[in-house]
């Protein structure tokens, strides 16, 4: 796919122009034009959609859908929460100022192949530092400290002085009024890249702080080998299962992996029946979450015994006579108890241990629930 531009006014900005400077490979391909996209680009293949608020279309660009903005600056009217659009169509300059650090500031014409530097990004890039545009930066969109975390870690670049003058400053007086979707979004994808670095630093500068107000100390363990030992697939929320995340808008499945983690630490775990009880009904990240947060040696014995599973089934204890009642769950339990510690145990000692269980408790189910025999 090539775009032809004959106006000199259509740029790659952004991520891609600094990737491209690092030689990385990048995933999101921002294209902007320096004036109202909407009326130029659509003449660039089948419009698929526009949206005038913003000044964005979405073309079909030789069997490829492409992305185009309009230049627009913003202004925070509410400190935390979404811009507005002040204008649409303003001036390249106008348009990178609003974002978030230099490295993401730089353009590149598609015209000319020459990169457009107004903040001092190449530079930047080349000491490996993350600038801030203005000192108010994480005023406006504290999400921006997280986000200067995420590329700090992918890139290995360092906070400049003032920048991180700055980050400590607002952290010290959080406006806790702020858009949580945003902290969620940014939380996810800075975790998500499952680094202990991220880990570490994440709680250790305070950062945690943006998403609640409650202390916290970071536990002492390499929570990425918990993490990849357990087979997680969604790292995020182990790294933060530690915080209040109440203000976060969680789906149902993450709801459930916290409740889980809270009930985990209230259940006691004294021997390996009951370890593998309260950790075989729960999903992987509730495993980490605990092992991270509370303990490891208890999932480490779960990880090996998990797979410890008994043969008999309710079938087998009505051929044995035993009518089908809540008995069967207690049955299961003792002879799981005893396979547990002798998992060498075969189908046939498991109907002997059913049946010697029934034996014992006979007496006191004929002055209960005789119905249960």
């Amino acid at each position: 796919m090539k775009i032809f531009d004959d106006t000199g006014k259509l740029y790659f900005v952004g991520g891609v122009v600094r990737d491209e400077l690092l030689g990385r490979e990048s995933f999101d391909v921002d294209i902007v034009y320096e004036g109202n996209a909407i009326e130029h680009c659509a003449k660039y293949g089948e419009v698929i959609r526009t949206n005038p608020d913003f000044g964005t279309i979405r073309v079909n660009v030789e069997g490829v859908e492409v992305d185009f903005a309009s230049t627009r600056s913003e202004t925070y009217p509410r400190s935390g929460h979404l811009p507005l659009v002040d204008k649409i169509g303003c001036s390249l300059k106008e348009d990178v100022l609003r974002r978030d650090f230099t490295v993401n500031a730089l353009a590149k014409s598609v015209k000319r192949g020459e990169i457009v530097d107004y903040t001092g990004g190449l530079e930047d890039i080349r000491a490996k530092v993350l600038r801030v545009l203005h000192d108010r930066s994480f005023i406006d969109d504290p999400t921006r400290i997280i986000r200067a975390l995420k590329f700090s870690v992918r890139f290995g670049f360092a906070l400049e002085e003032n920048t991180r003058r700055l980050q400590e400053d607002y952290l010290a007086n959080i406006n806790y009024d702020m858009c949580y979707k945003r902290i969620k979004k940014e939380v996810m994808e800075t975790f998500n890249l499952n680094s202990q670095e991220a880990f570490e630093r994440f709680y250790d500068e305070g950062i945690y702080k943006l998403v609640s107000h409650v202390e916290v100390a970071r536990p002492k363990v390499n929570a990425v080998e918990i993490v990849n030992s357990i087979g997680v697939e969604t790292p995020w929320i182990v790294y933060a299962g530690g915080l209040d995340l109440s203000r976060l808008e969680l789906t149902r499945i993450e709801q459930k992996i916290l409740n889980d983690f809270e009930a985990l630490k209230q259940t006691s775990l004294v021997d390996d029946f009951e370890i593998y009880k309260a950790f075989s009904s729960v999903l992987p990240e509730t495993l980490a979450i605990y092992a991270v947060w509370v303990m490891q040696e208890p999932v480490k014995r779960f990880l090996q015994i998990k797979d410890i599973k008994i043969s008999i089934c309710g079938d087998d204890l009505l051929a044995l006579g035993i009518k089908p009642s809540k008995k069967y769950a207690e049955i299961f339990d003792a002879v799981l108890k005893e396979k547990l510690k002798n998992p060498e145990i075969n189908k046939a000692n498991e109907l002997e241990l059913a049946r010697q269980y029934v034996i014992p408790n006979l007496f006191r189910d004929l002055s209960g629930d005789t119905d249960s025999i």
